[in-house]
């Protein structure tokens, strides 16, 4: 494969024009469209940076397990450095704001919400009514926010993550949008775009307890990005719902993450295909490796976020 054929798989799967491809790789935007154009062949050095990134983006990428035990060792020293993540996510309001902010933004925007940030914190926090948005977006905003605080409270209060709690966050999700709000589908769906088959309707209610009990194992567990990598991968396998998989699946990571007194994880939707690519990858080839990775760095963002880093 060239190096040309190699850029544009690499552009495709982060979905980023040229130029932010050349920042990333640290040379002119020159410079790299004469590798783009096949003007001009990119120095071992940049070869190298550009097979890595390409072996990451195809998920072919070998993940050693020192270099990802290096990393949940830094998030656990995080973690040892707060007494409780979420108290603190809620006596400040700036930071609770943050993270309201950055995980509905985020969330809305994988599953296709045409919301820009300032749109979101305009709704979220001034009440705003953006005329050239539907109101389905509107309450997919409003209803995030309402279940995070509802799960900010729940983890507070040091209660369980059951079978209730995640229903109950659909139902807050899903108000006004879907009529089977807070129930499980009763009919057949596909992932779009995503060759993984989902479980028959018929067996969710015995597939699902199962994870939720994985998934309450959060507080007892010494690997807590193994564990929630492993749990997100299965709940959005069984895809549960009819509609609103990820966003509960992504808000159950967070209560995970919390319980365990991790930051929440933000998931970026500009990195909404590396995710994708992991967790397809999960799903289909039990190698949690590169999941567990991308949710070290999305836990860490997390992190600088509780820490007010370039707030």
């Amino acid at each position: 494969m060239t190096t040309r054929q190699k850029l544009v798989i690499i552009k495709s799967s982060l979905g980023v024009t040229q130029t932010k491809l050349a920042e990333r790789f640290g040379v002119s935007f020159a410079a790299f469209n004469s590798w783009w154009n096949g003007k001009s062949v990119p120095r071992p050095r940049m070869r190298a940076a550009i097979e890595e990134l390409f072996l990451e983006v195809t998920g072919q990428k070998v993940i050693s397990d020192v270099q990802l035990e290096a990393k949940k060792k830094m998030l656990r020293q995080k973690s040892t450095e707060h007494k409780n993540v979420v108290a603190e996510i809620l006596k400040y309001a700036d930071i609770r704001d943050q993270f309201i902010l950055k995980l509905t933004y985020h969330t809305n925007r994988i599953e296709g919400s045409t919301l820009t940030e300032p749109d979101t914190a305009a709704i979220l926090f001034d009440n705003a009514a953006l005329p050239d948005k539907s109101l389905t977006e509107h309450l997919e905003a409003k209803n995030h926010q309402t279940a995070l605080n509802f799960l900010f409270e729940h983890v507070l209060k040091n209660e369980k993550l059951n079978e209730d709690f995640v229903l109950k966050l659909h139902g807050i999700l899903m108000n006004g949008i879907q009529p089977d709000a807070g129930l499980y589908r009763r009919h057949a769906v596909r992932i779009v775009g995503a060759n993984v088959p989902t479980a028959n309707y018929l067996r969710i209610p015995t597939l699902i307890p199962s994870v939720i009990q994985e998934a309450a194992m959060a507080k007892r567990t010494n690997d807590i990005v193994g564990l929630s990598a492993n749990v997100h991968a299965r709940f959005e396998q069984i895809h549960p719902f009819s509609d609103g998989n990820g966003r509960v699946g992504r808000l159950l990571l967070t209560a995970m993450l919390l319980v365990a007194n991790f930051a929440p994880a933000v998931i970026r939707q500009e990195q909404k295909r590396l995710y994708y690519t992991y967790l397809h990858k999960a799903q289909t080839q039990g190698d949690l490796s590169q999941l567990e990775d991308y949710l070290c760095d999305a836990v860490r963002d997390g992190f600088e976020i509780l820490e007010r880093v370039d707030m």
